[in-house]
């Protein structure tokens, strides 16, 4: 007997390749938190499914997907920068911003002062907006702390965050993100103490479980990455990469370079990354809330990812800078609109390949026998819906591991 089977649901177990993997009038057998059947309901074993499962749950024709997962976010950080989206908006510019004490390093500052708990509960807030859209995991990086101390706190509020949601999250340690103040003329300096100081102190605490860098022109340079990346190796930790988002870097080969799980953003990355990342088999990972934010006009080079089979994710990159958005649906939709891509190609980003970009396909991301039972129940007619709508969730419900998820609101 299964603990729970869900009935009369509509199937996008989004397995095979190129297709929603569309199972009509399905059913769904739930054991000891993975899925252990699943097909159309007139092939279900024989007996009533009273007798079948513990729990009968009736979907009532509605449609049952994998969980999504959003797998590059900023989730956890203190203050606002509304006042200097407004100051934008009214014609400052981004350098005069800095130059009053605003962009990133206040962001810093405002996530230095808060505790545990004040950052706790702004978190939770968004999260439970994800949660809400049918988001079964998250990945939530560090990297507004930029000191041992503050890093460790924001990973704390991270493990917090998964343990009272229920939600897998994947913890990733984005020390190398920006120079703090005190190291504001020694970028090589600060990623010693990156190296030496403060990821070995997280690992200590088991903290984390991926490694991110910042590889940018205003941000660290590819030998300062690489420093990173051998020091993350040492530790046994995947590593990933912010790459190409601002110029061409080559930092999509320098994620390949490391097998790194996946390089974001890559609005101005090249075919000679794009074929490195293909055989290295690094995900590309999309993130149009920021390229709307900031109104960037170069768009990533989908066409050379899909002729090179670079499997493409999508996700909210949820910060306070340049996506202030918690809405995976609303990703989804942007990436259609704004970067072409279509709606299959929009849910398998925030399955499939999301799973693949923290590592997880083989846990989740598709609806197959064996694999955990994270799910999102849609009151919609077909799957792409969930790229069409606009400002609004038909999310009925969320499962993760075949328990219900509630929200703290």
């Amino acid at each position: 007997m299964w603990d729970a089977i869900w009935i009369n649901a509509h199937l996008a177990t989004m397995a095979p390749e190129g297709d929603y993997g569309i199972i009509k009038n399905g059913a769904l057998g739930i054991a000891d938190g993975k899925i252990r059947w699943l097909g159309e309901m007139s092939a279900l074993p024989p007996g009533a499914p009273q007798e079948l499962a513990k729990e009968v749950h009736d979907a009532d024709g509605k449609w049952m997907t994998p969980g999504l997962i959003d797998c590059h976010t900023h989730l956890v950080y203190g203050g606002s920068r509304a006042t200097e989206f407004e100051k934008r908006l009214n014609g400052a510019s981004y350098a005069e911003i800095a130059a009053a004490g605003g962009g990133i390093l206040s962001t810093v500052a405002a996530t230095n002062i808060a505790d545990e708990d004040s950052l706790y509960n702004a978190a939770r807030k968004r999260l439970d907006t994800l949660i809400g859209e049918g988001v079964t995991g998250v990945e939530i990086k560090s990297g507004y702390g930029l000191t041992p101390e503050s890093e460790a706190k924001m990973l704390r509020v991270a493990t917090r965050l998964g343990t009272d949601t229920g939600l897998r999250v994947q913890r990733t340690f984005l020390g190398a993100h920006a120079l703090p103040p005190k190291f504001k003329d020694d970028p090589d300096g600060y990623i010693e103490h990156v190296c030496k100081e403060m990821l070995p102190a997280v690992f200590r605490e088991s903290l984390v479980d991926a490694v991110d860098a910042f590889g940018e022109k205003i941000g660290f340079t590819p030998e300062q990455v690489a420093r990173v990346f051998e020091r993350a190796k040492k530790y046994g930790l995947p590593v990933k990469l912010h790459a190409d988002q601002l110029s061409d870097q080559n930092g999509g080969a320098l994620a390949a370079q490391y097998q790194a799980l996946s390089a974001d953003h890559l609005e101005y990355t090249t075919e000679d990354s794009i074929k490195k990342m293909a055989e290295a088999g690094t995900i590309a990972v999309l993130l149009p809330g920021a390229f709307y934010f900031l109104k960037e006009t170069k768009l990533p080079p989908l066409d050379l990812m899909r002729q090179h089979n670079v499997p493409m994710a999508i996700a909210t990159d949820c910060n306070p800078g340049s996506s202030p958005s918690a809405s995976i649906l609303l990703m989804m939709n942007m990436a259609c609109m704004l970067f072409g891509m279509t709606p299959l190609e929009a849910l398998q980003g925030t399955t499939i390949n999301a799973a693949k970009a923290l590592g997880w396909q083989e846990e989740c991301g598709t609806l197959e026998k064996g694999k955990a039972a994270d799910l999102a129940l849609w009151d919609i007619s077909h799957p792409a819906e969930l790229s069409y709508y606009i400002g609004f969730s038909p999310c009925a419900a969320t499962i993760r591991g075949g328990q219900t998820l509630s929200t703290a609101t």
